[in-house]
């Protein structure tokens, strides 16, 4: 079974002065999936914390999915505390979940988030509102599937997962 850690990045959340709407989202997609939660926490916006909380779970997680941090305010650092960590990025991610959420959150271009590789483990980015955890699920849900399924080694064929269209 593949294995998971969500963090769910936010100061007000840390502190317990905000509720987190997001991570139940995360949580609930991953049990739709079947993929184990192995890791699920709540950090603060510092580039040290996540940094950390990501290295650790890469030892253990198959998957490892942020929400939170993304956008340009002072305190949103997650790209900064992970990209220096990526082997492998996966610019496409960001892009469609820009682009993809474009039309109804035209807002979305701000938004900083990606996924890359780290070792053999996939970190997707996505942003801290519930909204956008939800379109970025419906957008990149099939790629976040196949791509632990390429990382894991397992036999794939990308035409039968993603038959041309007519």
């Amino acid at each position: 079974m593949q294995t998971a850690a969500i963090f769910v990045i936010s100061d007000s959340r840390s502190a317990g002065a905000a509720d987190d709407r997001s991570g139940p989202m995360l949580r609930a997609w991953l049990a739709d999936h079947h993929i184990d939660l192995v890791v699920d926490a709540v950090i603060p916006d510092e580039q040290d914390d996540i940094r950390a909380a990501v290295q650790s779970a890469v030892a253990r997680c198959d998957l490892i999915m942020t929400t939170g941090g993304t956008g340009v305010g002072p305190r949103d650092v997650t790209p900064e505390a992970i990209n220096p960590l990526i082997d492998k990025a996966l610019p496409g991610f960001g892009e469609i979940l820009r682009v993809g959420s474009y039309e109804k959150t035209p807002l979305s271009i701000i938004s900083r988030g990606g996924a890359g590789v780290i070792r053999n483990s996939l970190v997707v980015m996505l942003p801290g509102s519930p909204k956008g955890v939800r379109d970025g699920l419906e957008l990149l849900g099939a790629a976040i599937k196949h791509t632990l399924k390429v990382l894991s080694q397992e036999k794939v064929n990308c035409q039968q997962e993603n038959p041309p269209t007519s």
